[in-house]
């Protein structure tokens, strides 16, 4: 039965005809048609979609949402239309038995199908309900193809009944319109949205994203951001307006989804690896160790052939794999209706030169154009959104990756990496892997595109397009090779940035150092040195940038060109018409993107594959051994600890470190670790950490551990929080612990007591006070073993004999705890129940101290020669009071950490007695860093004009002609061609076709040399701009004063010098290149449009005022968002930078699981901000291209209209213009809104220009005399400071007169203000009142480095920067080697340092890390010896050695400084007994100065101390 049949037995009724549907002026379908096709499709779609939709829902359960009035609604409106459609079946079924005539089987066949479809879309009703879908876009399409259909129908019934009345069923008419009122019905009820599950996380969450609730057309238009985009519009955006994240892109779900793939393919690895390795037999213990080390090389060689390495890639796809694949659908369909432009438009130049085409196919075309591409913007701008979620899902999880694997990297692993290359991993790889994300699809999509166009274009224009093909084929090769040039380029800049960031972060870090030394200027010309080697590659990288610029834009243009003339010089009767002109061009044009994107995509992969690399090798590297140490309890042992045959290494490859080690330490005892400087004591404490590789033996600890480190690590947190470290707060404990530590007085003197905010490691508290704090974390934690490394060096010593017998002693609070405490304090050993002897990483004697004494070995002679000086042990009163306890000086440290705290002295002088006793202070006082602050509002034109100062003002003009110029001719050589089309036929051919053709090439040409051109200048003065900002933020930032950095985390400033270096340097040239491009394109276009259709100046006014108004809308909210995301962006690294500090600790206290949480939280707080910034994109977006496809539609809406007067040539011209608008329209406002937030960059790079600076550095000429200071008198004449201008001053009314040669001991109480003192001499804060003359010269009338260099401190944080041994001594290289080695060889330091492989160019690590603290000392002091200038201060140089080395410091002061003035702050009193005269100072004024003897005579303030310390 055919289909004619099958709609009327008669045949009358026949399924398609052409003269009713479209050559008429009046067009409809057959009835057949609609009875069939119409009914089906809506049908067909809903049961193909709905078994792929059943299987999503259930995988995807979201709760389940209770009966609601809509969905009764959405159920009662189905059951009617089934129930419609069967009385339709049964109408027929009654016609058939008692009707005149027989039905037709389409009666029955078509209400049946069109009743179960009905049913099965109620039963989906419910499942969606059952299954928590709030709004359905599968039922939304369903309702409206059935309704779109009907309407079809409707017409044409209405139409029916007008024509012929008498052929009308009144019975089916009246079910029709119930079924179609019923169907709107439907469709309206599907937009609505239903309400939330039950049990969803939204309800509990306070400020929950509208998105899994919005309506579908809500979701694809993103309406549902809107009201946050009218915030933004009202005011700027902060941070409570931000919705919390959806939870498929919180960090708790992403990120150990990847953890986890990765974690099985290196699993695959191993056992890969396992199957061929190891096949050769294992060496035994009774070989020699030669064999066996020979036996291990073997495998290793074996290994390097064989190894394959665990695929990162892969594990990345298979966690986002899934979700990202769905935007490979979405891009498909787009690729396919980008080319239904090109088509409709050859359509409508037909239909303008056919002029006997009847009218509605002119709107037809207009509506279809409309239509496909508004569908066009929805699925593009769905395809981008999925992108760029995937790419913010991929960054949240590498940077959780990373973060996690920080915490468990093995030492040796970590020194291959610095600091700053890890963060590095973490902010330029995981943004690189997002930004590449977006556009990796282009990989095949692009070729897709391509093979499409070529295909029309052969269509059109026959084999002459292989002419085009050709050049196309040409420039792949030339941009191959850039390309790769390029990426040889971004290596080695990479290679110099994160050598210039290491170095800035370790600047910064010792930045009073610099200050101190006076040694800024050798600093600033290393990091500038680096940083002009960086701009010559980016130089080059301009170049190439250029080249590649010039190939891709001119590559339509010379395709073009070559096509047509091959199209015209085949064949004299080739005729160039508008049609085939300008549907080629609007092909060609079409071809440029994808052309365009390759190459970029390319070089993106490629960047993102020496991430990939770089991360792939990070979490590769060697975990700590979790099984060195054994925390189960041995049955039947008493041993807390126990070592058997223990070597142990710091890496596989070093010789080990610790050798032959057995100890066994029986449960609650207190063992003490003595030895020199360097003999291993610190690293028996790592081995019993499971710091170190255990190479051979066991280690056994039982039971929780907790570990004080050499050097305090402290967070950037609140006192409290430092002491607790997450635990619960134990109030009496906690009080308990704090005036065990005595920390009591130190909380009395800090602005807010227990909630100060302490800044970034811990500047704002002295040595002594950060190694208190360190050790009242640990005995608050309360554990089983505590592991204590030399916690009492930086204490004066009655403090460290409180916190003894308190805290460590037998009386302490730790007495039934095991405490293994490293010292050189001998005083204490005699308390110890046994103590271990180290020298040179083995363990010579071991015993209590009586043992010990008795068996005359090395430890007896040690402890005679020393026990004289330090007798501190017998008759010392243990201080009464809590104030007494407190540390002698311990307020400011005076130099290392950056600070000398302007908090820890708010309340120095009258107050103090005011505040002792009110514990309960604002906590707000304790605010010390200012968090990275966002700046609101529009960014300045001033910005755009210092910008432009940067690059130079004839550059800029020389630019913008090239850009004018280039655009100009573009335009021109289009028009040209629009004229060549128009050109009469004669006897089938055009006849100047030659002269056209060789315009159109000259036009072409010079179009090439105006791109490469403005290419070039726009890139070199780029650079030039970024080298004049990056030289000028380094100088004002060395400039700055020392209150300045304690103010600003080092983070801020080093995100500055990285983020925002990186984004002048490469990412705004390009911005401002494609923002100009975009901008000069749209306006081309416009003017071509209103020379085609003069009509649409009407529209156009109109719609420039919506995208105008919609782009201010949208950049208000956008800039914030971008401003929010980027300060939400600095702790994330501030907090992984202090962790990776502080490894060590947060794994002896086993609180890797709180850190994580907390880096997670970050993460998702910055993400926060980032997705509505990705939403608010694609809202843009879809409301701009809508503009954009306005504009297409109303082009040739108007060329329809007056397509009498128009020529096809204009027509083709005007309308291939505007599809190009739309693309150009979002370009412009995307470059404009990128334009605008990446010059935010500028702008905070400026931002130090206006901070406050220090006095001059040198004063030109100079007024000293050579050789100044000659005597070194000091003399200092009512001096006074304070810290901030708002704060009494710290010390005041002192007037002393220091003789030359004299030496001068300062002493006193904490906060007493001796640092202040020596502050003042240095000027790193300048005095408020009074005078100090040095030699009779004013200091404060000098510049600061003459002044500076010309006197000498030992500070009391040894500070090492990362280079040879030589620069950390004469940066400036202004001393002879044997100067040096002098130097050295009376700094004790000669033997090691001939000792070592490089001698002199011995590469420090980052920090001196690869020194002891001891050895950095002694190379401080030599530094002093090599300045050997006339006054040298000593800042309780020799808190962290031992007694011998001290010693040797000591005497060595005494001879080489013989003939100098020395003032020396002390903790320990025996070292300045016999000292010319002796300072005392008290709340900041002189209390006493005289001689030691006589001020023991005078049994004042200075004998006190001196009794505590047992030296009376």
């Amino acid at each position: 039965m055919g289909p004619d049949k099958f709609c009327s037995l008669d045949s009358s009724d026949p399924f398609w005809d052409w003269n009713r549907t479209w050559y008429t002026a009046n067009p409809d379908f057959t009835q057949c048609f609609q009875n069939t096709v119409l009914v089906w499709l809506p049908c067909l779609y809903l049961w193909i979609c709905s078994p792929i939709y059943l299987i999503y829902l259930r995988s995807h359960d979201r709760g389940y949402i209770c009966m609601s009035h809509i969905n009764k609604a959405k159920t009662a409106v189905g059951l009617l239309l089934w129930i419609i459609c069967w009385s339709d079946v049964f109408f027929s079924f009654w016609e058939r038995s008692y009707g005149s005539t027989a039905p037709a089987p389409v009666h029955l066949v078509s209400p049946t199908l069109l009743g179960f479809t009905m049913l099965l879309a109620t039963l989906l009703i419910q499942y969606e309900r059952m299954k928590g879908v709030q709004s359905s876009g599968v039922m939304l399409m369903y309702w409206l193809l059935a309704l779109l259909c009907a309407t079809v129908t409707f017409r044409s019934k209405i139409f029916q009944a007008l024509d012929q009345p008498l052929t009308v069923c009144v019975w089916r008419y009246t079910t029709f319109y119930i079924y179609y009122a019923l169907l709107l019905v439907s469709l309206f009820l599907s937009c609505l949205t239903d309400q939330l599950p039950l049990f969803s996380e939204a309800i509990k969450d306070s400020n929950p994203c509208p998105e899994p609730g919005a309506n579908f057309l809500s979701r694809i238009s993103f309406w549902w951001i809107t009201r946050m985009m009218v915030t933004g519009y009202k005011r700027p955006l902060e941070e409570k307006d931000l919705w919390s994240l959806n939870s498929e892109d919180r960090s708790h779900r992403v990120v150990p989804h990847l953890v986890g793939c990765w974690n099985t393919e290196c699993q695959k690895v191993k056992r890969t690896e396992q199957k061929t390795l190891y096949s050769p037999k294992k060496a035994t213990n009774s070989e020699a160790k030669e064999g066996r080390a020979v036996e291990e090389s073997e495998i290793l060689i074996v290994k390097a052939q064989k190894t394959k390495e665990p695929s990162l890639f892969w594990a990345l796809c298979l966690t986002f794999g899934p979700y990202f694949l769905i935007s490979c659908l979405y891009k498909i369909i787009q690729d396919v209706l980008m080319f239904v432009g090109p088509e409709i438009l050859r359509l409508l130049i037909r239909f303008v030169n056919n002029s006997s085409a009847p009218y509605w196919h002119g709107y037809f075309y207009t509506a279809l154009l409309f239509i496909c591409t508004c569908v066009q913007s929805l699925i593009l701008q769905k395809y981008f959104h999925v992108c760029f979620v995937s790419g913010m899902r991929l960054r949240t999880a590498i940077i959780g990756a990373v973060y996690r694997k920080a915490l468990v990297i093995s030492s040796a692993a970590r020194r291959t990496s610095t600091v700053g290359e890890i963060v590095n991993l973490m902010s330029v790889d995981a943004q690189r892997f997002m930004d590449l994300i977006t556009y990796i699809n282009m990989i095949w999509s692009a070729p897709l595109q391509v093979v499409l166009a070529l295909y029309f274009l052969w269509q059109n224009l026959g084999p002459s397009v292989l002419a085009g093909v050709a050049v196309m084929v040409l420039m792949v090769p030339i941009n191959a090779v850039i390309a790769m040039k390029t990426k040889t380029y971004q290596v080695a800049q990479m290679k110099s940035k994160d050598n210039r960031i290491k170095l800035m972060n370790e600047m910064l870090n010792g930045i009073k150092v610099l200050k101190l030394y006076a040694w800024e200027l050798a600093f600033k010309d290393k990091v500038s040195e680096i940083r002009e080697s960086e701009l010559q590659v980016l130089k080059k990288t301009a170049y190439l940038g250029a080249m590649s610029t010039f190939t891709w834009i001119c590559a339509p243009f010379l395709v073009a060109l070559s096509t047509f003339t091959v199209y015209v010089l085949i064949d004299e009767h080739n005729v160039l018409d508008a049609q085939k002109a300008f549907v080629s061009l609007a092909l060609f044009n079409i071809l440029r993107f994808p052309l365009n994107m390759l190459p970029m995509v390319i070089s993106s992969m490629v960047q993102a594959s020496v991430s990939l690399k770089r991360l792939r090798v990070f979490l590769s590297h060697e975990e700590l051994q979790e099984d060195s140490v054994e925390h189960k309890a041995v049955a039947g042992s008493s041993h807390s600890i126990a070592i058997v045959d223990g070597v142990f290494s710091w890496s596989r490859a070093e010789s080990p470190t610790l050798k032959r080690l057995n100890v066994c330490i029986p449960e609650g005892s207190l063992v003490a670790v003595v030895g020199l400087v360097g003999s291993g004591k610190s690293s028996l404490l790592s081995a019993l950490l499971g710091e170190m590789d255990k190479l051979e033996g066991t280690v056994s600890v039982k039971g929780s551990v907790a570990y004080v480190p050499q050097q305090a690590w402290i967070q950037n947190a609140t006192l409290k929080d430092n002491i607790m470290f997450g635990q619960e707060r134990r109030e009496a404990w906690y009080q308990r612990v704090v005036e065990a530590c005595a920390l009591q007085p130190d909380l009395e003197i800090l602005p807010a007591g227990d909630e100060t905010e302490i800044g970034e490691k811990g500047v704002n508290l002295s040595g002594g006070q950060k190694q208190r704090v360190s050790l009242a974390r640990a005995v608050y934690c309360d554990r089983a073993v505590y592991l204590l490394d030399d916690p009492l060096s930086a204490v004066d010593a009655h403090v460290g004999k409180h916190i003894f017998d308190q805290v460590v002693g037998p009386q302490g609070l730790l007495k039934d705890k095991s405490r293994v405490l490293v010292t050189h304090g001998l005083s204490y050993l005699h308390q110890a129940d046994l103590i271990l002897v180290m020298v040179e990483g083995e363990i010579t004697e071991m015993g209590s101290y009586q043992h010990l004494m008795a068996t005359e070995g090395a430890f007896a002679e040690f402890q005679r020669t020393y026990a004289a000086v330090d007798h501190t042990a017998d008759n010392e009163t243990v201080p009464k009071s809590g104030t007494k306890a407190t540390e002698n000086g311990s307020t400011t440290a005076l130099v290392g950490s950056p600070g000398v705290s302007s908090v820890t002295k708010l309340c120095q002088t009258g107050e103090q007695d005011k505040v002792l006793g009110k514990k309960a202070k604002q906590p707000v006082v304790g605010k010390l860093t200012e968090a990275d602050k966002a700046s609101t509002g529009r960014v300045k034109l001033s910005v755009f004009g210092s910008y432009l100062k940067a690059i130079g003002v004839l550059l800029s003009c020389i630019s913008l002609l090239l850009f004018f110029a280039h655009h100009l001719v573009s335009l021109f050589s289009n028009y040209w061609l629009s004229l060549w089309t128009d050109d009469p036929v004669v006897n089938g051919t055009q006849p100047n076709r030659q002269m056209r053709l060789g315009v159109y090439g000259a036009l072409g040409l010079s179009q090439g040399v105006a791109v490469f051109g403005y290419s070039l200048t726009t890139s070199i003065g780029g650079i030039l701009a970024s080298r004049c900002l990056h030289q000028s933020m380094l100088y004002d930032v060395l400039r700055s004063p020392m209150s300045f950095f304690e103010r600003t985390p080092s983070g801020n400033l080093v995100n500055r010098f990285a983020k925002e270096i990186d984004t002048i340097d490469s990412v705004i040239p390009s911005i401002i290149k494609m923002f100009m491009g975009s901008m000069f394109n749209v306006m081309g276009s416009c003017v071509i449009i209103l020379i085609a259709t003069p009509l649409v100046a009407i529209i156009i006014p109109f719609l420039g005022l919506l995208y105008f108004f919609v782009q201010r809308f949208y950049v208000a909210s956008s800039r914030q968002l971008k401003r929010l995301e980027s300060v939400s962006r600095s702790p994330i690294y501030t907090h992984f930078n202090e962790t990776l500090l502080g490894t060590s600790v947060i794994r002896a206290f086993g609180e890797q699981e709180r850190f994580i949480r907390e880096s997670d939280q970050r993460v998702d707080h910055n993400q926060k901000a980032y997705y509505p910034s990705i939403v608010a994109n694609r809202w843009l977006a879809v409301r701009l291209e809508f503009v954009g496809n306005c504009i297409v539609s109303f082009a040739a809406l108007f060329a329809v209209m007056a397509r009498e007067s128009l020529s096809p040539g204009i027509m083709g011209l005007a309308i291939s213009y505007a599809l190009q608008l739309t693309a150009s329209l979002t370009w412009l406002v995307r470059m404009s809104s990128e334009v605008e937030t990446n010059i935010v960059a500028v702008e905070r790079v400026k931002e130090y220009s206006d901070t406050e600076k220090e006095a001059e550095w040198k004063h030109e000429p100079s007024s000293l005399p050579t050789g100044w200071p000659t005597d070194g008198c000091i003399d200092i004449r009512g001096l006074g400071l304070r810290y901030r201008h708002d704060l009494d001053l710290a010390i005041r009314n002192i007037t002393i007169n220091i003789n030359r040669g004299e030496k001068v001991g300062i002493v006193g109480r904490t906060g007493a203000g001796k640092s202040s003192l020596t502050l003042a001499l240095f000027r790193i804060i300048e005095a408020s009142e009074g005078h100090i003359f040095i030699d009779g010269v004013d200091i404060a009338q000098l510049g600061l480095h003459e002044l500076r260099s010309r006197i000498t401190i030992i500070p009391q944080d040894p500070v090492l920067f990362s280079g040879s041994l030589r620069m950390n001594l004469d940066p400036f290289d202004s001393y002879s080697d044997e100067e040096v080695w002098r130097a050295l060889e009376y700094s004790h330091l000669k033997s090691f340092v001939s000792g070592l492989p490089n001698k002199l160019s011995h590469e420090c690590s980052e920090g001196g890390e690869n020194l002891s603290v001891g050895q950095r000392q002694l190379v401080c002091l030599a530094r002093a010896l090599l300045r050997k200038t006339k006054i040298l201060v000593l800042d309780e140089a020799t808190a962290a050695v031992d007694m011998e080395t001290d010693n040797l410091i000591q005497s060595t002061i005494r001879s080489q400084f013989e003939d100098c003035t020395v003032l020396t702050i002390a903790h320990r009193l025996n070292t300045i007994m016999d000292y010319t005269r002796i300072l005392v100072l008290d709340k900041g004024e002189m209390a006493e100065f005289d001689s030691p003897s006589n001020l023991l005579a005078q049994r004042g303030a200075f004998y006190k101390m001196a009794k505590d310390a047992g030296l009376v």
